[in-house]
């Protein structure tokens, strides 16, 4: 029996095949197998080209020797294949192209390539993102006799089984009657629970032609008719019924793609809509209904007012995390509240079982509850009225991000790194939807430069913003040789403060405090792209607008802020801990 367990499931699956495991509860349907289409096809080649049935064009990774079959393999398939400096690198990107373009892959060797990407697949997992792992691994006649191969920790499966934390299915590829059937039901997974998912493939199976193939039929997942009927009715009456309803969106509804439901509802009812920090940008921030970002002290005062003030508030896809919550200093009655995820929905004290995510917010849509008139704050385009560029005046990080907030348009990706990358970042009003790229929750330093060679490659239409501490970008700004080695136009803003500017609020000492470097003159070192460094708004001011013009290649930003500033967003937090602390 082939080697693969199911985190979704607590028991091995080593036991049952993968069918008897499909009533699981899950998002949107499946994509079948070819069946007809798959035969002569080796387990490498059916691998790749399953992928490309999902809509992945880019595989991100690294070259092994456990893996240069099937790297060679992908080299001459219809799939590009992104090589990027780093595994932890090719992980971030991988997860970037996934919340971009709806599922991503990665490929690398084992061991030292595997081990290395664990954290950025840790990071998917948290945040629901697809990706799709894939690591060669010695091969199976190779283990003969329990020989001491390079790259090996204590037993062959050693890296399946730390997969095995980290991922929704972790599987090998080691039997060729269900070796076709382990892909897809692996694909399958992360298609309808929007997290990763790991396949390891010893590299004397890649050539291999099954002789015989046991296929995976997953079988249909629907809502339980009268759960589903009984929650609308609930949830609709206690709509009509509050003074003040409001909807919390949450970052599933851009996973399961349901943020024009959500937007039907809100419209027909009338529900005034805010967002959670990992969730920004899943509905246009322009919208006449959006109030802003719930996120407890940190956000506007008006919007965590209003929010906590209601008597139904309705969480469709929230993930209540800390980051969500402003450091638990929101202030949310679960009494008084709709809490609908693809994993639970429970309104107040009452719990519905087998009841879809989709279902509930398509029903709940198209029962139309009506909602009672409110007086709404303003939205926080309307919030932050004028802005004036001060040409001598020092740049900060607040005034930064209100110069950045007048170029953003419907057709701009900003990707933000954690610390105050993140927080500043959180004032910006994004037009598009979904156009907002962060690790809110599982907040891994050194995202945000190789998420944006996922981001770009998925949407190379779009402009591509970065914004990211100095502390972060010495983790993983090398990916910057990526985005010059394939010509991605990008504005890369680098906040240079001299170190961990977040921690130093937290806890002051030297140990925060980093490296100087030349970030201005690194495209020059790496061989391509437009090196900045800046001191005053007027400066910004020239340099963004130089950057965005430039379609052709990538732009790196070195700013120059305070080593004591930080944005609004991070002095809010700041004042509501004090009150907690002090109570």
């Amino acid at each position: 029996m082939p080697a693969y367990k199911n985190k979704l499931n607590s028991s091995s699956i080593s036991k049952s095949p993968p069918s008897a495991l499909c009533k699981l509860r899950t998002g949107r349907r499946p994509v079948m197998e070819r069946v007809s289409a798959s035969e002569g096809l080796s387990i490498g080649d059916y691998l790749i080209s399953r992928l490309a049935d999902y809509g992945i064009q880019h595989v991100f990774g690294l070259p092994g020797d456990y893996v240069l079959a099937l790297y060679s393999m992908l080299e001459h398939s219809e799939i590009t294949l992104v090589s990027c400096t780093r595994e932890d690198c090719a992980g971030f990107a991988a997860d970037a192209y996934a919340r971009v373009h709806g599922m991503g892959a990665v490929c690398v060797t084992y061991g030292v390539g595997g081990l290395s990407l664990a954290n950025s697949i840790a990071g998917a997992y948290a945040e629901q993102s697809p990706v799709i792992v894939i690591s060669g691994a010695t091969g199976l006649k190779e283990r003969i006799n329990n020989p001491l191969l390079h790259h090996r920790v204590r037993d062959w499966s050693t890296q399946l089984d730390v997969f095995d934390k980290l991922c929704a299915v972790s599987l090998e590829l080691n039997d060729q009657t269900t070796a076709f059937r382990d892909i897809d039901y692996a694909l399958d997974m992360a298609h309808r629970f929007k997290r990763p998912v790991y396949i390891e493939v010893p590299r004397d199976m890649v050539d291999v032609v099954p002789e015989q193939r046991k296929n995976y039929k997953p079988s249909p997942v629907e809502s339980d008719p009268a759960a589903l009927a009984e929650a609308i009715r609930e949830a609709t009456i206690r709509i009509e019924q509050a003074n003040q309803p409001v909807i919390i969106a949450g970052v599933e509804l851009h996973r399961y793609g349901l943020q024009g439901e959500t937007l039907a509802l809100a419209n027909a009812s009338g529900i005034p809509i805010t967002a959670s920090m990992l969730a920004k940008s899943v509905i246009s921030e322009v919208h006449p209904l959006y109030l802003g970002l719930y996120e407890g002290a940190m956000g506007r005062e008006e919007i965590s007012s209003y929010v906590e003030q209601s008597d139904c508030i309705i969480l469709l896809g929230t993930m209540l995390t800390d980051v969500n919550l402003g450091i638990f200093t929101a202030k949310i009655n679960l009494t008084h509240s709709i809490l609908a995820t693809s994993e639970e929905l429970r309104i107040s004290h009452h719990h519905f079982h087998n009841v879809l995510l989709e279902d509930f917010i398509h029903g709940l849509a198209e029962s139309c509850p009506k909602a009672r008139k409110q007086t709404l704050p303003p939205g926080p385009s309307v919030a932050r009225g004028p802005f004036m560029i001060e040409e001598d005046r020092p740049i900060t990080t607040t005034r930064l991000v209100r110069r950045l907030d007048e170029s953003l348009d419907d057709k701009t990706i900003v990707v933000a790194d954690v610390g105050d990358a993140l927080f500043a970042s959180s004032e910006l009003v994004i037009r598009g939807q979904t156009e907002f790229l962060s690790p809110a929750y599982y907040t891994s330093m050194g995202f945000a430069v190789p998420a944006a060679v996922g981001a770009k490659m998925a949407r190379p239409d779009l402009k591509t913003i970065v914004l990211v501490g100095d502390g972060a970008f010495q983790m993983t700004g090398m990916e910057l040789s990526t985005i010059i080695k394939h010509q991605l136009a990008a504005t890369i803003i680098v906040l240079d403060n001299g170190g961990y500017g977040t921690e130093r609020l937290i806890h002051e000492g030297m140990f925060n405090d980093i490296n100087t470097w030349q970030y201005q003159m690194l495209p020059q070192v790496l061989g391509g792209g437009r090196g900045y460094e800046v001191h005053t708004e007027g400066e910004f001011d020239k340099v963004l607008s130089e950057s965005l013009a430039n379609d052709t290649e990538v732009s790196l930003i070195r700013v120059h802020i305070g080593r004591e500033d930080h944005s609004l967003t991070l002095d809010r937090l700041g004042a509501g801990l004090a009150k907690i602390v002090h109570s």
